[in-house]
This record gives C-alpha cells, structure tokens and sequence, in this order.
C-alpha cells in the first residue's frame, strides 16, 4: 500500500469505466486501465481515471506488448511506495464453447482465451483482491488453457488462483446488489489467503436489498417532447424514430404489446411495394410499454430502439433518455461521456446539442448496456478499503488482549463483547470468544477458520423455496451466522435456530448477534438444549455447522446410542451426523477425516452410502488454528438417491468429480475418495484383507532406557525400518527395555514370533521387514498378524516399499498426512501379491 495509504486497482476490459468508476469514487487510485476501442478510453480520459497518461492502455490484452505496458505502470507506482496492486477487475469477454467442437469455432475461442489472458495477469500481478464480471454462464463455460486443454472457466480460476487466493463464485442479479435494474452475473471473488482469517470474499459482498421499482428510479424525471434534449440535462434526451411507428405504441397501457393491436396497420410492419408485410413476433418484450410498478428489466447495448427488448417508457410514447439509464445502472451524475461538464454542455446551442447527441448516443447507449453497474463496485470497493486498511489483530495479539482485559472471566469477555472498545469485527469477537470459552475441551468447541466457512457457504445447494428453515446443532460463537445471513439474504423468510449445550455459549452469542447486521427477513431462534437429545417437530431445509468432535463417556453414551443406529462409536460427530440426517432435505457438517475410514465409523459410512453424498472438502488441517487434526465438510442430501460426488482437496488446490458408488465400493473398508485408475490398477494384483494388526499402547520413556542395558530388549521404532525390508540400528534414537518389563506388556505375546511382520506406523512411506528374535515394537510400529498360514517374499516385502505401491497407498489413506495409524481398516491395504510365489 502507498506509504499515504492510498489504495489502486487495475482493470481490464474496462469499456467506458463505468464499472470501476465505483473504485475511482471510493478513493481508489487506478494504476493502469485497458480497453481495446480507443472511443471507450476516450470517455475514461474525460473522467480522469488515471492519474497518468500512461495508464490509460489501449490495446489487445492478448499481445505481450500491451500487458507490458500495464507491468510498467505497476513499477512505476511501486516506486511511488506501493507495495502491490489492491484490487485487479476484470469483465473478460465469454462465448460459449462445446467440450466436443472445441475447435471448430476459432472466433470463440479467441475471445475465451481473453478470460485466460486475465487469469494469467491476475497470477503475474498478485492483488490483494482480484474480481471477475461476466454473464451467469461464464464460469461453467468453457475455456481453452495455454497448455490446450478443455476446462470450465470456474474451474480454471480455481486451479491456476487458488494456491494464493481464497476465491467464490456467485450468481446474483444486480439489482439485489447495489444496480436499480435487473441484471444476473458470475461473479468471482478472490481474496489473498494471507487475509483468510479475517477476510473472505464473502464478506465484500454488497448487502442484499429488495429491489427497486421503476417508478422508484425515474418517475420524478420530466416528460420530453418529441426529438427535446431537456434544457437542464443533455443526457434526457431520447433518439426519434419514424414518426408512423408512434401510432404502433401511442395507445398501448402498461405491459401491453404493439403485436396485440388489432389493426394491422398498428401491429409492428413494413411496406414492400405496396403491401402491408408484418414484422415476425420473436419476443414479446418487443415494442412493449414497460409497467411502473414492476423491477426494471435488463438494460441492452440497443436501448435505442422500440424494437429492442424493454425500452419503452411506461407513459411516454419514447425509449428512456441516457440519463433515466444511467441512474437504472447507478451511474453518477457526474460521469462525463463527452469532454464537456454537464453545464457546458447545457449552455450549447439546439443546434450544438443536437449534432453532439447524435454523434454520440449509439456509443453511450453501447457502454451503458455493457456496463457493471457502478453501485455494485463501488460498494465492493467500500469493503475492500475498509477491511485492508483496518489492521485486525493476530492470534499472538488476540492472546494478549484476552490476558490484558481478563477476558477469560465470563463477565469481562460480554461486557467486552457488548461494548467493543477495541472496534474488532464480528469474526475476532467469535474468535476471541472461543479461545476464551473455559469449557471448549469439555465440549470440544474450537473456532472454524473463516476462510474454512467461506469455502462451505460456496459448496451448499440451491434451496428452491422462498421460505426456508435452517438448523446450526452446535452454535457456539455463531462464525457461521454472517455467511449464512449472506448466502440467503435473497429469501422471503429465513427461519435460523441456533442450538448450542453450553449456556454460557448462548449468552455470549446473544452479544454478539447485536454486533451483526441481521435482515428482516430472518427469524433467528436460539435454543439452550443438546441436539443429541432434543425434540425436534420440523423438518430442516438444511442442517449446517460444526459438531464436536470429543468422545461420550459413561451413562450419557449410553444414552446417546439409544437413538443411534451406529454402536460402535462414542465420537460425538458421527452422532450429530446421524441425527441431522433424520432431520434434514440437505446436511452439511464439518467432520474429523476419520469418519472416512476408521473402524468405528463403519456403520455410520454404510448408512452414508444409501444417501446422495453430493461433496467432500478435504480442509486437511486448516480447519482448526492451533488443533492438530484433519477435517472434512461433507454435503449428504438424505432424500436423494447416490449419483456423483464432487472432491476438493484445498491443500493441494484440485477437484475432481467422481461416481459415488466408486468411492463408497463396499469391496473395500473405507470411503476411497481419490480413488482413480492406477489405484485400480494396484488393487488388481493384491490379495487384500490377509492381516489382523497389534500396536502397542503401554511402552513409554519412563520405563526404557537410551543404551543398551543387561538382560535388555531392543524397542523397535518406526526410522529402524528401512526401504529394503531390513532393521538397523541408530545412534542415539534407539531405545531399550528390561525382559522382565516387557513379560508384562500386551506385546510380549509377539516376543520372538517369526510369524508375524513389523511396519512404521503414521507414515506414507509404507515398509515392512521380518520381526526379528529379541526385540519388542512401541507404538510407532505396527504388527502385522497373518491371518492364515503364509511368508511373505523378500520380493514382496520390497515391493511395499515400491513408489508403486506407496501411492496406492496414499490414495487409499486419503491423502492424509495426521490420521494415519496402521488400523482395523487401513491394514487390510496391506496386499499381498497374487502372482507372488
């Protein structure tokens, strides 16, 4: 950032720049702006857009000549003291493309790799924050990589940005969202994930708003004579058309038709030679007076024209005047399009005026209809300013306002709450609020990462209802409430019940929720009670949040497994899980990784896999700050039947689409969600299921030695074992025990067994070797018990040391990197080849 604070922006495919005119109004400095038809820089001139010259950068993005010249612009501002560029806007041009005739149409896939060119100037520049503007289709359409493959442009932002950026994509009609006029768009947001904990692209959303009428926009503004340019605004004015072609429209009410006149002669015509020859009815929004108590349609680059779509005033026989489109696109007055200042322009002759009008109304009229409405940006450039300027703490500060402000007393932390005297947003109060909850252990309450949150928001499914009802189990600090709000501000009624067990929970929360901004349309219900045992009378639209993930114990398991259908676990996840699903069209919960492939999770996947899974992200350990384990959001539609299963692996920044009953396959133990060909390839030549495992729970540091001892036993640990399937010993790792100790351990039983075989345990590089006489395993080793009478080869103990058969493994682990002990399910992966003599 400039060292006097000052934010930039660059933008591409700028138009007229109207769109990012709403960074110019926010203060924003703009770096450089490119645009291909000189007449367009030629108004962002006449509106000063850019501070230099040099920045206005008229040219094809395509050509390494012109994005030259904008890297240019961005060192010269770099030597000015900024740091990097703030914002990248981009409105790519997108034509649609078949996966199959890719190729065969070379104009579409030029224009298309114009949204490539972006994405790759978005990569090289690096903004805080990138924003991509474009028709509703543009992110499933397709696009052309520089390596010549086919893929969604959704999906290609995601894989070239998504190491760097925390992105969402939306759909939403502007007029919901900052435009007075109806207008549905992609839009994609990128944040720098070094603000992931404080800043999503979520959070720069404008706020929902119910939309405007007509008569709200531009009923005051006043009625025009035929041909008049209004004589206190130049840009009321409206181009004339045939005069015979009023009659067409003169007598027409609201929301009628000119081809619903019964006289031919007023329905829509020309006359060849004499003969009356009607126009062909393609669509009704044609030649159709506009109602003034409706939401105002699309504005189109031909707003001109009677026969365009929803041009005609709802009383005047005349198309809108420039100036009633500007304020449906909420451009503001004072956006010049000629060089002249409004006041000038009034002051020139009828004659001036008007030669000036036509000379340049079509190319107006062009940039209105191509336009991002000006509100939109401007209230995304508000937040962006207001969230990167804004220094939040970090969790080292957070620690020491808690301990500064004795927060971790229940009544320092609400009156803190309440009053906010440090101006933190609601995202740090959750935060603070969970890292101070003296009961989270108990309760197993930790704090969801934002971004984490950001990225569920984005994976829910459309719910095709005005009236909606949605269920959070487990509340706690309420860090999902804001998304939530956000994600269906645009329903009629949204009823929101916030459960939580802990009552000092819910007061807190209640504190908070003063701090957000909650829409009438939301009900919001909080409930002290535990889900697990509560009544619930109603069926939940969706059931979204994150349970704990602590053990039951005692008499309240007991309890618990009354209702659950899976015995075999105490995991509290799993329960909420099951639970939700009973009560739920659609259920979306963050979940230990586990649940994926532990024994104990076995019933709750086969219950899982009668449902429709619709998608798995794998968070790995961003889930939680400060908690070492991996988690999953799953999204299970218990009313659907199992169809595909889209996987995200945010760790290493991929998707992928599988068949669900592919990863679900009852032939193996546990969910395979990476599951692809060579892993299949591997599982052909595998006996699978041949071992029972032992791992030992009871040798520790306290009862061994670091050298050798008299009448000792070497502990073998997991770096003894190497890739040739042999044992070593190691300076200063290797540890022993007395044999008298070891005849009391569970382990003993194994002691000089030479039918058993020894693998590292939490590993991804498997390896396995021969037990070896008078040694014992800890806990870093596993024991493989054969089931049946069989050796392994040494070829076959090399081969578990194979690049092949360890990435087999990974993808059968998951790709996990914390949950991967040697298990009642992971050893049935240890294979033995079936052509293995």
């Amino acid at each position: 950032m400039l060292k006097n604070r000052e934010l930039t922006y660059l933008t591409l495919f700028s138009s007229a720049g109207v769109g990012c005119y709403g960074f110019k109004q926010e203060g924003f400095k703009c770096i450089a702006t490119n645009e291909l038809l000189p007449k367009r820089i030629n108004i962002q001139k006449s509106n000063k857009i850019c501070d230099y010259d040099s920045g206005y950068i008229n040219g094809d993005i395509s050509e390494v000549s012109t994005k030259d010249k904008i890297y240019t612009e961005i060192k010269r501002w770099k030597k000015k003291g900024n740091d990097r560029v703030d914002v990248v806007f981009a409105t790519p041009p997108c034509q649609g493309i078949s996966v199959i005739n890719h190729k065969k149409n070379s104009k579409d896939i030029k224009r298309n790799s114009l949204v490539v060119e972006s994405i790759e100037v978005v990569k090289q520049v690096k903004p805080r924050v990138f924003i991509f503007e474009n028709v509703m289709a543009f992110q499933k359409t397709f696009c052309i990589t520089p390596d010549d493959r086919t893929v969604r442009i959704g999906e290609y932002i995601r894989e070239t940005l998504g190491d760097d950026y925390v992105i969402t994509g939306r759909v939403l009609n502007l007029m919901n969202y900052g435009s007075n006029s109806s207008r549905t768009r992609s839009v994609v947001i990128g944040v720098d994930k070094s603000y992931r904990n404080t800043l999503t692209p979520y959070d720069l959303l404008p706020e929902y708003r119910e939309e405007k009428s007509l008569r709200d926009v531009i009923s005051h503004f006043s009625e025009l004579d035929w041909g008049e340019i209004h004589k206190d605004d130049f840009y009321h004015a409206f181009r004339t058309y045939d005069e015979r072609m009023r009659s067409w429209i003169s007598t027409l009410k609201e929301g009628e038709s000119a081809f619903d006149n019964t006289d031919p002669y007023k329905r829509p015509h020309r006359i060849i030679d004499g003969v009356l020859v009607e126009n062909v009815k393609k669509n009704r929004d044609k030649y159709t007076r506009q109602r003034w108590d409706r939401f105002i349609h699309c504005i189109h680059t031909r707003s001109d024209q009677l026969a365009a779509q929803n041009t005609i005033h709802p009383t005047q026989d005349r198309v809108y005047s420039i100036r009633e489109l500007m304020v449906m696109m909420t451009i503001p007055k004072d956006f010049n399009w000629i060089g002249h200042d409004l006041k000038s322009l009034n002051n020139l002759s009828i004659d001036g005026k008007r030669k000036l009008y036509k000379s340049n109304e079509l190319t107006i009229r062009q940039c209105i209809g191509e336009a991002v409405p000006t509100q939109f940006t401007r209230e995304i450039a508000k937040k962006i300013a207001k969230s990167i300027t804004k220094k939040q703490p970090k969790s080292s500060e957070i620690n020491k306002i808690i301990a500064n402000h004795s927060l971790d007393k229940k009544e320092k932390l609400q009156l803190f709450i309440k009053d906010n005297p440090l101006n933190l947003k609601d995202s740090v109060l959750m935060r603070i609020t969970e890292l101070c909850n003296a009961k989270r252990e108990e309760n197993a309450a930790f704090y969801t990462n934002k971004f984490i949150v950001n990225e569920i928001m984005c994976n829910l499914p459309e719910i095709n209802k005005d009236d909606i009802n949605i269920l959070e189990p487990s509340v706690g600090a309420g860090n999902f409430i804001p998304f939530l709000i956000k994600r269906y501000a645009h329903k009629k009624n949204v009823v929101l019940d916030l459960v939580d067990i802990d009552q000092d929970s819910i007061e807190t929360l209640k504190l908070i929720l003063e701090k957000i901004n909650t829409p009438e349309n939301f009900k919001i219900n909080i409930v002290c009670d535990d889900f697990l045992t509560m009544n619930i009378r109603k069926n939940y639209d969706l059931i979204v949040g994150n349970p704990p993930f602590s053990k039951a114990k005692g008499e309240i398991r007991e309890h618990y497994l009354k209702s659950s259908l899976n015995k075999e676990t105490n995991n509290l996840s799993s329960m909420f899980l099951e639970k939700a699903i009973k009560h739920a069209d659609c259920v979306s919960l963050v979940l230990n990784k586990t649940i994926l492939s532990n024994f104990e999770f076995k019933k709750t996947r086969e219950i899982l896999s009668s449902k429709s899974i619709q998608s798995i992200i794998d968070f790995g350990r961003y889930g939680f700050t400060g908690v070492s384990i991996e988690t999953i959001n799953i999204v299970v539609l218990p009313k659907k039947k199992p169809s595909n299963t889209t996987i995200f692996n945010m760790r290493n920044n991929y998707k992928i689409e599988q068949a669900q009953d592919y990863i679900t396959d009852p032939m193996f133990p546990s969910y395979i969600i990476y599951r692809d060909d060579s892993f299949d390839r591997v599982a052909e030549k595998l006996s699978f299921g041949i071992f029972d495992v032992f791992r030992d729970r009871q040798i520790t540091k306290s009862i061994t030695e670091n050298s050798p001892i008299k009448d000792g036993v070497w502990v073998i640990k997991a770096k003894n074992i190497n890739d040739s399937g042999s044992i070593f010993s190691i300076d200063g790792y290797d540890q022993f025990i007395k044999l008298d100790q070891v005849k009391k351990l569970s382990v003993y039983k194994f002691f000089n067994d030479d039918s058993v075989y020894l693998t590292p345990n939490m590993t991804y590089n498997p390896r396995v070797t021969k037990n070896i006489p008078n040694t014992v395993t800890d806990g870093s080793t596993a024991i493989l018990i054969p089931k049946y009478n069989f050796k392994l080869s040494n070829s076959q103990i090399k081969y578990f040391s194979s690049d092949e058969y360890r990435t087999f493994y990974k993808i059968a682990r998951n790709l996990s990197t914390q949950s991967i002990n040697v298990d009642r399910s992971s050893v049935f992966f240890y294979g033995k080849l079936k052509n293995d003599a």
